[in-house]
């Protein structure tokens, strides 16, 4: 026997070196993936991210929607006032025609106070006919004759042509005679009334 050292199986080193190299695939493979420790963290803030970028879009959403009905109900008062418009000018209109009919009914009048009250003839019937179908046609059209013999005097609905003492405090500033017919159309006075009012003073100053 000599003193040379067995040859027959592998050394130590290279068993070694061969465990090494089965080892180091493991170990770069546990490498490339992070730890759940990791990952965790980064899924957070994604979700983050994605809560805030709906809330804003939500957010934006709501402002449309508010920005398109404020839009209509902007467009639906437009649209009001010009019909409001349209129809106080075709008011105004038919109250210019209105007061020109006014003016023949009041020449019809005149002709049947000069008739002497004898309505019964025929001329006087015909002119009341005509006078009548006027009056008529005008309320058709929403014109309204204005009471106010009997009322207290009224400024805004008739003029003070005459005034007639009286001693009865009740009938103070209270319109007496009706000297040419008020009418208006709606809430607008087409024409005010011409009257006489009554004014009182005691019995010992008349």
């Amino acid at each position: 026997m000599n003193g040379n050292p067995r040859t027959d199986g592998p050394s130590q080193d290279a068993q070694a070196q061969e465990a090494a190299a089965t080892a180091a695939p493991e170990t770069s493979t546990e490498q490339q993936q992070p730890p759940a420790q990791e990952a965790a963290p980064a899924m957070d803030a994604e979700k983050q991210r994605l809560e805030t970028e709906l809330t804003a879009a939500r957010r934006r959403v709501d402002q449309l929607a508010r920005a398109y009905q404020e839009l209509e109900k902007d467009r639906e008062e437009f649209k009001q006032r010009l019909t409001r418009e349209r129809e106080r000018m075709m008011d105004v209109e038919r109250g210019n025609v209105a007061t020109t009919l006014l003016e023949a009914v009041d020449e019809l009048d005149r002709s049947l106070t000069m008739s002497g009250g004898d309505l019964s003839s025929p001329l006087a019937q015909g002119v009341k006919m005509i006078r009548d179908g006027l009056l008529s046609k005008l309320q058709q059209t929403g014109i309204e004759r204005i009471q106010v013999v009997g009322l207290p005097y009224d400024p805004n609905t008739a003029e003070a042509t005459d005034m007639e003492i009286t001693t009865n405090p009740d009938e103070d500033q209270k319109v007496v005679a009706e000297a040419r017919a008020g009418y208006r159309l709606k809430d607008r006075i087409i024409r005010p009334a011409r009257v006489k009012v009554a004014k009182y003073i005691a019995p010992a100053q008349a």
